[in-house]
């Protein structure tokens, strides 16, 4: 019977608190916009972990965010090393989250669709 809640789902759950914190306070870079780490995939032998960000500032350019969270992977993997005890700290890959815009968009969608269909009963209603 597996686990409910596997070890690499821990760890990924604690590499997403730690990375948060660590991007916020740490990397002063101002190309980074404002990030958050939606999830931490990491892989079975905890060898890379697959870290999806998210931007909410619409200024800043995703590759440009990713480039400079590359550049800072070491960094970052260095201080995750210094905070977590694991024997082997996972290389980290930046992936860009598009759930989140993705959800705006839609709900941007519905919200629009909504709207078109209020002004339909309005128009039907005001010739009856």
């Amino acid at each position: 019977m597996p686990k409910d809640f596997s070890r690499t789902r821990r760890v990924g759950e604690q590499i997403q608190r730690e990375l948060a914190v660590l991007i916020q306070q740490e990397i002063k870079d101002p190309r980074l916009g404002m990030v958050t780490v939606s999830a931490v995939d990491v892989s079975r032998d905890l060898s890379v972990a697959k870290v999806f960000v998210t931007v909410f500032d619409e200024e800043h350019d995703m590759a440009q965010t990713l480039e400079v969270l590359e550049h800072a992977a070491g960094f970052l993997r260095h201080c995750l090393g210094k905070s977590m005890t694991l024997r082997i700290v996972p290389v980290l890959k930046f992936i860009y989250d598009e759930s989140v815009s993705k959800g705006n968009r839609l709900s941007s969608l519905i919200d629009a669709a909504v709207d078109s269909d209020r002004d339909k009963h309005r128009d039907q209603s005001d010739r009856d």
